[in-house]
């Protein structure tokens, strides 16, 4: 079962000893930068866009939710996570928005006088290692067009994952853990908030299938 039509073929998988947090000056430029090329004249409400634990974790204030449609790209689990949902011995696997098709999310409207206070709570969430790629993409929902933020995946990165076997996958996802709490757990959540919000996402919904197979094969059979 191919799960993920977008995605180049199989990637290794990662080297502990490549991964890099990045530093405060680091992290802190590129929110600069970010804010830069949103034109923020630090007073106007900005919209950030999300696919994965921002729905069912957003972890900040907002003051108007839409569900919104993004083009260009989808949902997958092609990313390491090597600190909340894994660590660098033994990494987990979470969302990123990869190259190709489109995705259904939830855009959340922040007021202008949280923005700093909010978006550096975002970047440090988002942004340890860089693995993201933050862009202003159009939006589109039934109140109209919108403009957010988007953390978008670094194809350039170690942490990127192309494509795993359905086994390698099943695996990685059921052993890993990190400072946030079990991989699988972070999965379903995400697949759970889809559901509760009416989005339908098939290539999830064929991944918590294989999860649910997979633990029923793993548990021991009772007599």
């Amino acid at each position: 079962m191919n799960i993920d039509p977008f995605s180049a073929p199989s990637a290794p998988a990662p080297t502990p000893c490549s991964f890099r947090v990045l530093s405060d000056d680091e992290r802190n430029a590129s929110l600069r930068q970010s804010l830069d090329q949103a034109q923020w004249c630090g007073e106007q409400d900005l919209w950030v866009y999300g696919y994965g634990s921002l729905i069912w974790r957003p972890d900040f204030e907002f003051i108007e939710q839409r569900q919104a449609l993004l083009r260009g790209y989808h949902r997958a689990l092609c990313l390491w996570s090597r600190i909340n949902r894994g660590t660098p011995e033994q990494p987990g696997l979470v969302f990123g928005l990869d190259v190709g098709g489109s995705c259904r999310g939830m855009a959340f409207r922040i007021p202008g006088r949280d923005v700093p206070k909010v978006f550096d709570a975002l970047w440090q969430r988002e942004m340890p290692s860089g693995a993201y790629i933050p862009r202003w993409l159009r939006c589109r929902t039934t109140q109209g067009d919108i403009r957010a933020l988007v953390f978008t995946m670094n194809r350039k990165t170690d942490a990127y994952v192309p494509r795993l076997p359905d086994e390698q996958l099943m695996q990685v996802v059921h052993s890993a853990q990190g400072i946030n709490g079990p991989c699988i757990e972070y999965v379903m959540e995400t697949a759970s908030a889809l559901r509760r919000s009416k989005i339908l996402d098939k290539r999830l919904q064929s991944v918590v299938q294989l999860l649910q197979s997979y633990t029923d094969q793993a548990l021991p059979h009772q007599a």
